[in-house]
């Protein structure tokens, strides 16, 4: 597991990236922000969970979301947030956590060929 992105939630708006709709969440894209800062704006009635909408979460990059799972207290279940990119959140003492895996290229050097 390593570091990957803190997402925090705002009113403001931002450049977004992203809308997602099944999330009704407007998201920025951490890998251009030089801090890898995420930022998310939901919408009035977001069914996201509550802790996600308030409180900035860690993302954490791994190499097997199914695993890193277990034992976990899940809060969103496993969703594919974009092509070759699987997301879940959890709760972790308190926290929002998210955990991602990012499917591996041919050549298996992690670029997106």
């Amino acid at each position: 597991m390593k570091y990957d992105h803190i997402g925090i939630p705002t009113t403001e708006d931002k450049q977004w990236s992203a809308y997602v709709e099944a999330g009704k969440v407007h998201i920025t894209d951490s890998t251009t922000d030089p801090y890898g800062i995420e930022w998310l704006k939901f919408d009035a009635g977001s069914p996201m969970h509550d802790l996600i909408q308030k409180v900035a979460h860690i993302g954490f990059e791994v190499d097997d979301l199914d695993s890193a799972l277990q034992g976990a207290k899940v809060i969103v279940e496993p969703f594919d947030a974009k092509p070759g990119v699987r997301c879940a959140f959890i709760d972790h003492n308190g926290a929002p956590v998210e955990l991602v895996q990012r499917k591996k290229a041919a050549c298996g050097c992690g670029c997106s060929k």
